[in-house]
């Protein structure tokens, strides 16, 4: 099972690198990891989405994880109400008399044509995985060219 779980860093050089190093070490696999500064430059947050075969093992990660200097908080958010996204940026074939088509997907799934070139466009959405899965399949039938997703992001509710 997958578990998402955000890490609140300090924002020094290496933290990362040692992350990364406790899950690999004990055969973590990492599906996604976003990371970025938050509104204090001093810290960084990080969004880990980790295979977790069962709640031992998730807790054993978030108690290594809390067992690090830099860590200052780790939240798991497998239990509790929280919004995740992710962004995509996808290239399709597309041609003029395909234009309403590719726009009707689009709409229906809140994406939007970022770049359009020759005999391509740049198509950008932002929503859970399952949109995600959704528009992407509808887009098979335009050819996908090349496809990049973020990691996922959450955020609690309350």
């Amino acid at each position: 099972m997958r578990h998402t779980i955000s890490v609140l860093v300090e924002n020094k050089f290496g933290v990362l690198a040692r992350i990364a190093g406790l899950f690999s070490a004990r055969g973590y696999n990492i599906a996604s990891l976003a990371v970025s500064e938050t509104m204090d430059p001093a810290t960084s947050y990080m969004t880990i989405v980790v295979e977790a075969k069962d709640e031992n093992i998730l807790e054993q990660i978030k108690k290594q994880l809390n067992r690090l200097i830099d860590v200052i908080s780790v939240t798991d958010f497998t239990k509790k109400e929280h919004v995740d996204r992710e962004l995509i940026l996808v290239k399709v074939n597309y041609s003029p008399r395909e234009k309403n088509k590719l726009e009707n997907i689009l709409n229906k799934y809140i994406a939007k044509i970022i770049q359009h070139k020759g005999d391509t466009a740049i198509i950008e959405m932002v929503g859970e995985q399952e949109q995600i899965k959704q528009l992407l399949e509808a887009l098979n039938q335009f050819g996908i060219k090349e496809l990049i997703k973020t990691g996922r992001i959450a955020m609690a509710s309350q």
